[in-house]
């Protein structure tokens, strides 16, 4: 990896809230490279996570096995994370693989950490998106937890809030009128970060292009 070192990319990672003092700079699209030449080979991924370096990490989330991932190794993941794009990449691409994801949704969320609570919600948009299994008992679910952290002001947690709820809500018409029913109570609250995840979902979800891409099964 050093090198693939990119000194003034790694510099630029700060800008976008992103630690850079154990970063390369690799852009992520070269990871993806690296990762098809060795994907599955879970012995690699584990021993690139303990390197502590940023775009190893990236890597080795690419890279693991989610049926060789333990719960406990997804929590000592998850515990460890410092950035959101870390977060991202691994709920993205390894943890909403795994056969016990759902288990940890909520106990994530109620977690006060912030990377912690983060993962809870990519996770949802992550389930949203990727697992046709996913009914809409369990999305209700999902929105009431929504609702209940929408008061989280940090960044990243009110950031994928939002992201969760308009995931959610791009599934279907059901799950379209559970979601906006939420953003509309939120967009309506008089807490800023509630308000202003309600309204950015009532946007997206009420805009004529998200509808019609649903119409036509697009999303």
């Amino acid at each position: 990896m050093e090198s693939l070192r990119d000194e003034g990319r790694r510099e630029g990672l700060a800008r976008f809230g992103i630690r850079n003092d154990r970063a390369f700079g690799i852009p992520v699209p070269v990871l993806r490279q690296k990762a098809r030449d060795w994907r599955g080979r879970h012995d690699v991924a584990l021993a690139l996570w303990h390197t502590g370096w940023h775009e190893a990490r990236i890597l080795a989330g690419m890279m693991a096995d989610p049926r060789q991932l333990t719960p406990q190794q997804m929590d000592a993941w998850v515990e460890a994370f410092d950035s959101w794009d870390l977060c991202d990449q691994c709920c993205g691409n390894l943890f909403w693989r795994t056969s016990f994801v759902r288990e940890a949704i909520g106990r994530y969320v109620a977690d006060g950490r912030e990377y912690v609570r983060r993962t809870g919600f990519v996770l949802m948009a992550a389930l949203a998106v990727h697992d046709r299994t996913v009914t809409a008992d369990e999305a209700a679910g999902w929105l009431r937890l929504v609702a209940r952290y929408a008061d989280d002001d940090r960044n990243f947690v009110k950031k994928a809030v939002n992201w969760a709820l308009r995931q959610i809500g791009k599934r279907g018409p059901d799950f379209r009128e559970m979601a906006l029913n939420v953003a509309e109570r939120l967009a309506a609250s008089d807490v800023r970060s509630a308000r202003w995840i309600g309204r950015d979902a009532v946007r997206e979800l009420s805009s004529p292009r998200t509808v019609a891409r649903m119409r036509d099964g697009r999303v």
